[in-house]
C-alpha cells in the first residue's frame, strides 16, 4: 500500500469564527475540498501557537510529505484518489480553471483590501482577531505583517501606471470584485453547486473566497452589502456550511490573562503603536530563528485538471437545504 495513503493527514490552518470552520480563504478552500472528496483530514489550527508567524498555511502533512498552497494540496489529494472533479467533462474542467483565475484576478484584491487595508475594518475586526490568536509578543506585529503583505500584493498586481497609490486603485478593485460576484451569481443560477448535484473544486474555491466576506461582522464594506443582495451566492454558502460543516465544533479559546504588571502594560502601549523599527528587528529575529521550518517544502507540478485513473473514495451525497425543505410535508 502506498505509504502516503496509509498515513494520517493533518491540515494546519487558521481557526474558525463568524460561523465558519476557518476565517482564512485558503484554509477554507482546502477544508471544503476535503469534505467534498471524502478525504479524512485532521484539522490543527495554528491559533495561539508560534506557528502564527512561521507557518505557511494551509499546510497538509501526510507521512513524510508537507504540501502547501491550495492548488498543490488539492493535487496531492487527487493522487490519493480523493478527487471531487472526477466526473467533470473536459469543458467543465476548462471552465473551472477559468473561474478560479477570475477569482484570483478580480475578487482577491478586494478581499485583501477589505480585511487588511481598510482602516476601519482592520482596526475593529482583522487586527484584534489575529492578535488575540497569536502568542506574546507575536500578537503585536503578526497582524501588521499580514497587512503590509496584503498592501504590497495589491499594489504589485493592480498599481499599474499611473495608479501607484492604494487610494487610486480602490475604485477599480471594488468595481472588478462586484463584476466577479455578479458573474458567479449568474453562472450558479438556481442550482446548489456549479456543476451538477455534487460540489467540485470550483465550489470549494468560490466558498473559500465568498464565505468570509459574507459572514464577517465588517464595520465598513460596500462589497459585503453587494454580496448580500445576491441571494443565490449567500444560500450557496449557507448550504455548504449546513451540509458539510454542521457537525464541526470549533475549540473554545483559551483563557486570557487579565493581569499585567505596570512595566508590561507600558511595553504593550509602546509596541502597539506599530513602530517600524521594533517590528523589523523582531521580524528579522524570529525569521532567523525559525527559518528551518521552511527548508523542506514539497513542490507539486500538477495542475488542477490532473486526475487519477480510478474512482476516488467519495461520501454519499448529502441532501441540500433546499431539497430537505421541499420534501418536508406541509
Amino acid at each position: 500500500m502506498n505509504q502516503n495513503m496509509a498515513a494520517a493527514m493533518e491540515l494546519r490552518c487558521w481557526g474558525g469564527d463568524w460561523g465558519l470552520p476557518s476565517v482564512h480563504t485558503e484554509s477554507l478552500i482546502v477544508q471544503a475540498y476535503a469534505k467534498f472528496s471524502g478525504a479524512k483530514v485532521t484539522v490543527s489550527p495554528i491559533d495561539w501557537t508560534w506557528k502564527t508567524l512561521t507557518a505557511t498555511v494551509p499546510e497538509l502533512l501526510c507521512g513524510d510529505s508537507a504540501v502547501q498552497e491550495p492548488t498543490n494540496i488539492l493535487n496531492f489529494l487527487r493522487k490519493q484518489k480523493f478527487n471531487a472533479d472526477y466526473e467533470l467533462t473536459a469543458r467543465q474542467g476548462a471552465d473551472t480553471m477559468a473561474y478560479i483565475a477570475l477569482l484570483e484576478e478580480k475578487l482577491r484584491p478586494a478581499l485583501l483590501h477589505t480585511f487588511w487595508v481598510d482602516a476601519e475594518n482592520y482596526a475593529n475586526l482583522t487586527r484584534p482577531w489575529f492578535a488575540s490568536r497569536s502568542p506574546f509578543p507575536l500578537n503585536f506585529f503578526v497582524p501588521n505583517h499580514y497587512a503590509n503583505t496584503a498592501l504590497s500584493r495589491i499594489l504589485l498586481t493592480k498599481g499599474e501606471a499611473p495608479l501607484h497609490r492604494i487610494t487610486e486603485v480602490e475604485g477599480k478593485i471594488y468595481s472588478d470584485a462586484k463584476e466577479c460576484l455578479n458573474l458567479l451569481s449568474y453562472r450558479l443560477g438556481t442550482a446548489d453547486y456549479f456543476f451538477g448535484n455534487l460540489p467540485t473544486s470550483l465550489d470549494a474555491f468560490v466558498f473559500g473566497f465568498v464565505a468570509p466576506m459574507y459572514k464577517a461582522s465588517l464595520p465598513s464594506s460596500p462589497l459585503q452589502s453587494h454580496l448580500r443582495q445576491l441571494d443565490n451566492l449567500t444560500s450557496f454558502c449557507d448550504n455548504i456550511l449546513a451540509v458539510y460543516f454542521s457537525s464541526d465544533h470549533p475549540c473554545p479559546p483559551p483563557p486570557v490573562q487579565e493581569t499585567m504588571d505596570a512595566n508590561l502594560q507600558k511595553l504593550t502601549q509602546l509596541v502597539n503603536k506599530e513602530s517600524n523599527l521594533i517590528e523589523k528587528v523582531l521580524l528579522l529575529s524570529f525569521y532567523r530563528l525559525f527559518a528551518w521550518v521552511h527548508a523542506c517544502i514539497w513542490q507539486m507540478d500538477d495542475n488542477l485538471r490532473s486526475s487519477p485513473q480510478h474512482k476516488p473514495h467519495r461520501p454519499d451525497p448529502k441532501p441540500s437545504l433546499a431539497s430537505e425543505q421541499s420534501s418536508t410535508p406541509a
